[in-house]
């Protein structure tokens, strides 16, 4: 029997059922500039994975301003953006606002006034009260699905009551038209705000929109349509009777108006706003029951629920039933197609944490990004929608290295394989003759840069490129990546290959100091500096968003072979006490974000408990400044949940998972295969955060550790918690990659 839709919103609560778990996302969470940090994040109201995200505007967003921040105290709109995170660009964008009175295009002429107390902010529907001039109020509502959006504006009695949609800001060639007949505006934006990086110009860019109203209009027209002007931005309006609640639904498209509409067609058939909301509130209630929780508070889930979502949003969706625009050869393809890949951030917990709670998506995602090869030459390693060259390595490698060793068959391992080998093999052009600048402009594809460098001395040297220091370490990541990979397949002369040149990261190791130094090309050692200068990023200790503390435990493959550099396990643990002591752990910025579970590999993983658990407390809060530091694509938010469950993929490629301290009682991930993995922590409280002894299926675990392969078998993980700490966990010792 299919119930009202309303019944489906509310039967839990009525049935005293536990709570629904959507109910506890709060998208507000990383908004607002706190006394933690601030996340970069906006209230997104979408599916997993959408295509266009919808969100309150209440500034113009540009490269490091998102669309929404907490405390600004005015809404200008409501855009459908692609931003994928607070220092990247947006692109393809449409915004919608509602307003009385005289026409007002400019977003600091149209805003209105509003209040969190009448803001309701939910994963599957937005709501707030706009205050006019006059003192009286629009209500305006919205919810979603992958491609379109569907809006509620309630207008007061008196005065015009109008629609505004802003095509594009000036300087952007967009365009609108009115047809008074279907009721609808369409145009479309070309502006890709990243579009100064990378090799691509894209002429055939663009991001196009229908809007259509489900009542005719009184009057519409558009403005700023006129080329001669380029001050001005472009659009269109629809106006109304006063007192009207107009319904408007929007779609987008990246193929062509027409697309737009087929994409309305198949995700709003009907007018019919709670329809769609209950169909978004059906898919977010799918992923996050995938995650049951025992043992903690309301707040605490908020926070772990609110977590998930965010790690669900990217990559997202870019390609429309079937069709996909590629924004690396300006072409339209058959088939699926992902972007918005923060892969610098996203490699080392936020991927991993797909493959669990996503597991669907990743075949298709893999897919994508060799698709990316077959168009534009190379695996991207920051797309946004094409290359950007921002961050270093090339760790698509990881996500293919990561997706075979967890199973995942349905991309082309072949071609997967011609792809990784590229990057790890082929210099880019001009590699000898550019530093490679952070955001360096007018570069072709930068891929490994220094990578010529890399092959003849071992390292890359500070003299040549920026960064080289953290760009031979990383570069050792990737190589073991690609060892992996080659292994799978059966390669084993580049297996071994690989493997000796993935132990590349030892090169830079300074023994009189004791960390990472970077080289110059004579192989003298540079100065051990910090981070890149803000002249033009050029380093002469050739670091990037960090400095020899924060690098030095960076080979994420190779930390048995560090504990070797540094004379053993109790100089590595005392290395990483001074890392820590000395303020060097940044965990706003992710090559910390492992660093807490290294003492598992000193024997000491008490350390690690403790760690982890203080980490926890004091990076993420509760409200809308509960995240320090930008999530970067869902991974701050990944490490929160990992930490939780009391596991972290240190070497995420590896298929294995270190152990720090779950937080709660129960915690449980239904997974793909139809099977239950679950984490038991007896006696678990903030003070009980020490582990006793360790069972995996009733057998004990003396190592702290487990893999994908015990997780996909429906294991129980379980743990006895106490407040003092243990030996649980100190023989173990990892083995060190053979020289040679």
């Amino acid at each position: 029997m299919r119930l009202p839709l309303i019944c489906l919103l509310v039967a839990p609560a009525l049935l005293g059922a536990e709570r629904d778990p959507l109910t506890f996302v709060n998208p507000l969470i990383g908004t607002q500039k706190g006394k933690i940090g601030y996340g970069g994040t906006m209230p997104f109201v979408s599916p997993p994975f959408a295509m266009t995200n919808w969100t309150p505007q209440t500034r113009q967003n540009k490269i490091s301003i998102t669309s929404y921040e907490y405390d600004d105290p005015a809404i200008t709109g409501f855009i459908g953006t692609h931003q994928p995170a607070i220092w990247m660009g947006d692109y393809g964008y449409i915004t919608l606002m509602p307003q009385t009175g005289t026409l007002r295009t400019t977003p600091e002429s149209r805003g209105l006034a509003f209040s969190h107390s009448d803001e309701t902010a939910q994963a599957d529907y937005y709501a707030v009260s706009l205050r006019t001039a006059d003192g009286a109020t629009i209500r305006a509502e919205m919810t979603a699905t992958e491609r379109c959006a569907i809006f509620r504006f309630r207008f007061p009695g008196n005065g015009t009551a109008r629609v505004l949609v802003e095509t594009s800001r000036p300087g952007v060639a967009g365009s609108a038209a009115v047809d008074p007949t279907t009721h609808e505006i369409t145009g479309y934006n070309p502006h890709r705000m990243d579009a100064h990086l990378g090799p691509h110009k894209l002429p055939n860019f663009k991001g196009f929109f229908a809007v259509q109203f489900r009542q005719a209009p009184q009057k519409a027209g558009t403005y700023g349509m006129d080329k001669e002007d380029a001050s001005a931005s472009r659009g269109a309006f629809a106006e109304f009777r006063p007192g009207e609640l107009v319904e408007v639904r929007v779609g987008t498209s990246f193929l062509s108006i027409e697309q737009a509409r087929e994409n309305l067609r198949r995700e709003i058939p009907e007018w019919s706003f709670d329809a769609v909301r209950g169909r978004l509130h059906a898919a977010w209630a799918e992923k996050l029951n995938r995650l049951e929780v025992e043992g903690a508070s309301d707040r605490e889930k908020t926070r772990l629920y609110t977590a998930l979502y965010h790690t669900l949003l990217y990559p997202r969706l870019f390609s429309e039933y079937g069709r996909y625009y590629s924004a690396f050869d300006d072409q339209v393809h058959q088939g699926e197609s992902y972007t918005a890949f923060s892969m610098w951030d996203t490699f080392r917990a936020e991927s991993p944490m797909l493959t669990l709670f996503a597991p669907e998506r990743i075949d298709g995602m893999i897919t994508a990004l060799l698709q990316n090869f077959q168009e534009g030459g190379w695996m991207p390693k920051w797309p946004n929608p094409s290359y950007t060259n921002i961050m270093i390595g090339t760790h698509a490698d990881s996500l293919v290295a990561e997706a075979i060793r967890k199973g995942f068959k349905g991309f082309d391992r072949e071609l997967a394989w011609k792809a990784v080998y590229k990057d790890a093999m082929v210099p880019p052009d001009g590699d000898t003759t550019r530093r490679w600048l952070d955001r360096e402009e007018g570069t072709p594809y930068e891929g490994r840069a220094g990578l010529t460098y890399y092959k003849q001395l071992g390292y890359i040297p500070t003299d040549k490129t920026d960064e080289a220091a953290s760009r031979t370490l990383e570069d050792s990541y990737d190589d073991w990546c690609v060892a992996q990979i080659a292994k799978a397949l059966g390669k084993e002369e580049d297996y071994r290959f690989f493997l000796r040149r993935s132990l590349n990261d030892r090169n830079l190791f300074n023994p009189a100091l004791g960390l990472m130094n970077g080289k110059t090309s004579d192989g003298r050692w540079a100065p051990i500096g910090g981070p890149a200068d803000t002249q033009g990023n050029r380093s002469e200790a050739g670091w990037t968003e960090g400095d020899a503390w924060a690098y030095t435990w960076s080979p994420l493959h190779d930390q048995a072979g560090l504990v070797q550099l540094l004379g053993g396990r109790d100089a590595y643990a005392k290395k990483l006490d001074a890392h820590f002591s000395g303020g060097h752990n940044v965990h706003s910025n992710e090559p910390s974000h492992h660093y807490a579970y290294l003492y598992d590999f000193a024997g000491q993983p008490w350390k690690t408990q403790a760690k982890v658990r203080e980490i926890a407390a004091a990076e993420y809060g509760y409200d809308a400044g509960g995240l320090d530091g930008d999530d970067d694509c869902g991974q701050m938010s990944a490490w929160l949940l990992f930490t939780a469950m009391g596991f972290y993929p240190v070497n995420p490629a590896s298929g294995e998972f270190l152990i720090g301290s779950p937080m709660y009682s129960r915690m449980s991930i239904r997974l793909r295969n139809g099977k239950t993995f679950r984490v038991v922590a007896d006696n678990v409280s903030s003070t009980n955060l020490y582990i006793q002894s360790a069972m995996l299926d009733g057998k004990p675990l003396n190592d702290p550790l487990i893999t994908w392969e015990q997780i996909q078998s429906g294991s129980t993980l379980a743990f006895k918690m106490g407040p003092k700490p243990s030996r649980w966990g100190s023989d173990w010792q990892a083995t060190p990659i053979p020289s040679k």
